[in-house]
């Protein structure tokens, strides 16, 4: 078993992030499997290395080990870049020239809710269309399922509809890159927020159309904050760092967790 906690280093860690991290941990390490640490951090705009480091640094106050170097996305551009060529040459792709809306749909749909930055006239995005998949995979594309927590389930990506997978403003977009590094790191189990939940019937879809492994999936529930609203970054949740700050231990936030934690 191989599972991941992949953070974008766009703000600090919250409560919210340690759960899924520890979740994912101590999962693969109760199945004698590994856990690796991989960076998100293709969008540029809003990526800073000093989050970057505080990842590292609250992760490993958190008693989470991980193998090095570790996988940085901004390391790999190209490899994204031809994905995407890949699936244009397959004629699943379409150019959309629509500038704020489309692409503010891209960035709600990644985990940490990427900026839009664009104005008209610039190159298309550009979106798979579930149309043209239908088509290349033929009888596949309503037999696609995946596992989640034991269970199989079917997929249905008409729920996301017709998903950017390249940006105007960085390029690529979350559901490709994920797709390509987590087949690129072999990793076996995702673990991950209920969030992410509707994201998988896409990635679903996109490792069938590149011909890559599909993992087991299990999201897990949501911490919530007092007024029954998800942490979240953008939201100006309390961060790791603070709670460092406070001078809080390892044991003080896996109690917090206990009972924060909703199923």
């Amino acid at each position: 078993m191989l599972t991941r906690f992949a953070p974008s280093p766009t703000g600090y860690l919250h409560l919210g992030h340690a759960y899924s991290a520890l979740t994912a941990f101590d999962m693969t390490r109760a199945k004698g499997g590994d856990f690796i640490l991989r960076i998100e951090d293709i969008d540029h705009t809003r990526c800073r290395p000093p989050y970057e480091w505080t990842i590292y640094e609250d992760l490993e106050w958190l008693g989470l080990e991980w193998p090095k170097p570790v996988l940085r996305q901004s390391e790999h551009l190209p490899d994204y870049a031809e994905a995407l060529e890949r699936l244009r040459s397959m004629g699943v792709l379409y150019a959309d020239h629509k500038t704020r809306k489309g692409e503010a749909e891209a960035a709600l749909s990644a985990p940490q809710g990427e900026s839009v930055t664009n104005g008209a006239g610039a190159n298309p995005a550009w979106r798979l269309s579930l149309e043209a998949a239908r088509d290349v995979l033929g009888s596949r594309y309503d037999t696609l399922s995946f596992m989640e927590k034991g269970e199989v389930r079917k997929t249905d990506p008409a729920i996301n509809g017709d998903v950017i997978l390249g940006r105007k403003d960085i390029g690529v977009a979350y559901h490709l890159c994920v797709v390509i590094d987590d087949a690129r790191q072999g990793i076996s189990h995702v673990v991950r927020g209920h969030d992410l939940y509707d994201a998988t019937h896409t990635q679903v879809l996109l490792q069938a159309l590149l011909d890559l492994p599909t993992p087991a999936y299990h999201h897990h529930a949501l911490l919530l904050d007092a007024e029954g609203r998800r942490l979240a970054k953008r939201k100006g949740s309390k961060s790791l760092r603070d709670y460092r700050e406070e001078g809080l231990s390892q044991a003080d936030i896996k109690a917090m967790l206990t009972a924060t934690a909703k199923g």
